[in-house]
């Protein structure tokens, strides 16, 4: 008899720790799609390009400077430095002809193209740059960026942004629905315990303590599952493309497993104490309704 009665507690916290990880696993996808989105939004960004411009008086020392001053503000990444000569180079290459064979010199000057940090790469960020770049720097006669680019991919990734948030909201709260329900279906089968208890006078919280702490314990070995598997499957996506790295960070991992851990015994403890008060207050003619 005792064998038989343990069965079903066994089964259903078996059930209930596989849908549970079930549940996390969606969840953790859809948290590191939208941190890898983020990464590659970023990586986009810095991967425009502020072409600046010098006059064709400032010498190679002075062109140093510039740049190094560039390097030290805070919304360049990077810089490069491109002399006169290789643009007209570039632009032999383009065109085809030597503009210098038709009016006798060199028309192009020294550029620096400059790459931005990803929180500055948009459209006003950039209007002010431009502004400041022009009133630091006398020696720069002209600064071009693609306009057009940057609105559409910042309006781009905006939209994709949404999207993912939007998506995750609602997951979440189906997997709050799923989860609820499993556990509501687990506490329902022992319901007649929970009215006995009450009625040998123990307290609600004495009642709850055993729940809470089976569900804790569901939840944590749920959520190691569920990262563990998470990141099995990641290890599978860098062995096939080992690009991905530069998109799914260490950070990226460690916030989706953190995710994963805090919302897995989060939502199971939460679920829990309500359906377990649910149960309390029902009145011992409800025990016997669906």
């Amino acid at each position: 008899m005792k064998k038989k009665k343990k069965f079903p507690l066994q089964w259903q916290a078996f059930t209930s720790t596989l849908s549970t990880t079930m549940v996390l696993i969606l969840l953790g996808l859809v948290v590191l799609c939208v941190l890898t989105a983020k990464n590659v939004a970023g990586a986009v960004r810095e991967n425009l390009i502020v072409t600046i411009t010098l006059n064709d008086e400032v010498g190679h020392s002075e062109t140093a400077r510039i740049r190094d001053m560039l390097k030290t503000e805070r919304y360049v990444n990077d810089t490069k430095l491109i002399p006169a000569g290789q643009v007209l180079d570039e632009q032999i290459a383009a065109i085809g002809s030597n503009p210098e064979d038709f009016i006798g010199f060199n028309p192009y000057y020294t550029e620096i193209e400059m790459s931005m940090v990803s929180d500055y790469a948009n459209s006003d960020s950039l209007t002010w740059i431009v502004k400041e770049l022009k009133k630091k720097f006398p020696e720069v006669t002209d600064i071009n960026y693609q306009k057009d680019l940057v609105d559409n991919l910042n309006d781009n990734l905006s939209k994709i942004t949404l999207v993912l948030l939007t998506l995750a909201g609602l997951l979440l709260m189906i997997l709050v629905a799923l989860i609820n329900s499993t556990v509501r279906l687990s506490i329902y089968s022992r319901r007649f315990v929970i009215h006995t208890m009450k009625l040998v006078g123990a307290s609600w919280g004495f009642i709850r303590r055993p729940f809470l702490a089976r569900s804790m314990w569901i939840g944590i070995i749920s959520a190691v599952v569920a990262s563990a598997i998470l990141l099995i499957g990641v290890h599978m996506a860098f062995n096939y493309d080992e690009s991905l790295r530069q998109f799914i960070t260490g950070e990226s991992l460690l916030v989706m497993v953190g995710s994963v851990f805090v919302l897995g015994i989060l939502i199971m403890l939460l679920c829990t104490y309500f359906s377990v008060n649910h149960f309390i207050k029902l009145k011992e003619h409800q025990l016997y309704e669906r």
